[in-house]
C-alpha cells in the first residue's frame, strides 16, 4: 500500500515551480513536497522551451531527494506520465487517454501535458529531484508544435480545479513511485506499455544531431524506445522527440 502523499505548497504565482524547487533544494531543503502555482510567469518545458500555464491549468513540481544515480532517477518521468494519465482517466471517457514516449500525456491523440525532470547534487552526495508536471485542464498553449488538447475539450462538466487535480495526481504519483521503489522499472514499463500510443506504428525520432525513421516496437528495460529501422536494425532511442502521423 502506498504511503501518504507529500504535503503541498500552493502559490498564487511563481516564475516556475521547477525554479522554486531548485531554489529550495539549493537552500538545503530535501522534501518531499509538492510545489504548485495557479500561474507561472516563466514556465519551462523540455530542451529549454517555454511552457505556458494559462489560468485554470495545473503547474506543479515534486521536490524530493534520492540515493539513486541520475540515470535511474530520470525514470521518474515515466512515473509522472502514468500519474497524469491516471488523473485524466478520472475525468474523461474510456479510450481517450494514452502516453507517448517518453512522457507525453495524450488525449484523443493530442498532447495535453508536459513533464520536466531536473536534478542536482547535494552536499551529502545524494541527488535532489524536481519532477515538474504541467497539465492543460482548461486551455492549451497558443504556439504548440503540434495540436494540443485539454480536459475541458472532452468534458460535459467543468474540469477539476488545479488544487483538486493535484490531489489526485499526487496520490497516483505516490502509488507508481512506490511500485518503482519496490519492484524496479519493470513495473513502470508494464504500466506504460499498457497505455502506450503508437506501438507498431511508423514514427520519426528527432534527435539532437539527426532524425531517424522507423517503427516503434516497445520500451527497453531501461526506458529507451526500441525503433526498428527500414533495414531491420534496431535503434535505441534514449533522448529526443518522437512523432507519429497523428501525434
Amino acid at each position: 500500500m502506498a504511503s501518504a502523499s507529500p504535503p503541498i505548497a500552493f502559490y498564487d504565482e511563481l516564475d516556475s515551480t521547477n525554479a522554486e524547487a531548485r531554489r529550495r533544494a539549493e537552500a538545503g531543503e530535501s522534501g518531499p513536497v509538492w510545489i504548485a502555482a495557479l500561474r507561472q510567469t516563466a514556465g519551462r518545458g523540455r530542451r529549454g522551451r517555454a511552457w505556458e500555464t494559462g489560468v485554470g491549468n495545473l503547474a506543479a513540481t515534486l521536490l524530493m531527494t534520492t540515493d539513486r544515480p541520475a540515470a535511474e532517477a530520470a525514470q521518474l518521468s515515466f512515473v509522472a506520465a502514468l500519474a497524469a494519465a491516471d488523473l485524466a482517466d478520472t475525468c474523461l471517457r474510456p479510450g481517450l487517454v494514452s502516453v507517448k514516449w517518453p512522457n507525453d500525456l495524450l488525449i484523443a491523440g493530442r498532447k495535453a501535458a508536459g513533464i520536466l525532470v531536473e536534478s542536482g547534487a547535494r552536499p551529502d552526495g545524494r541527488l535532489w529531484l524536481a519532477v515538474g508536471i504541467g497539465i492543460n485542464l482548461v486551455s492549451g498553449p497558443e504556439a504548440a508544435e503540434r495540436p494540443s488538447s485539454t480536459f475541458a475539450e472532452h468534458m460535459a462538466v467543468d474540469p477539476p480545479t488545479p488544487q483538486a487535480a493535484l490531489g489526485v495526481l499526487a496520490d497516483s504519483f505516490e502509488t507508481w513511485r512506490s511500485a518503482w521503489s519496490a519492484q524496479g522499472f519493470p513495473a513502470i514499463a508494464e504500466g506504460w506499455t499498457h497505455r502506450a500510443h503508437g506501438l507498431g506504428q511508423a514514427c520519426v525520432a528527432r534527435l539532437p544531431q539527426e532524425t531517424v525513421e522507423g517503427v516503434a516496437e516497445g520500451m527497453e528495460p531501461d526506458g529507451a524506445l526500441r525503433l526498428r529501422l527500414a533495414d531491420g536494425q534496431i535503434r535505441r532511442i534514449t533522448a529526443g522527440d518522437v512523432f507519429f502521423g497523428d501525434a
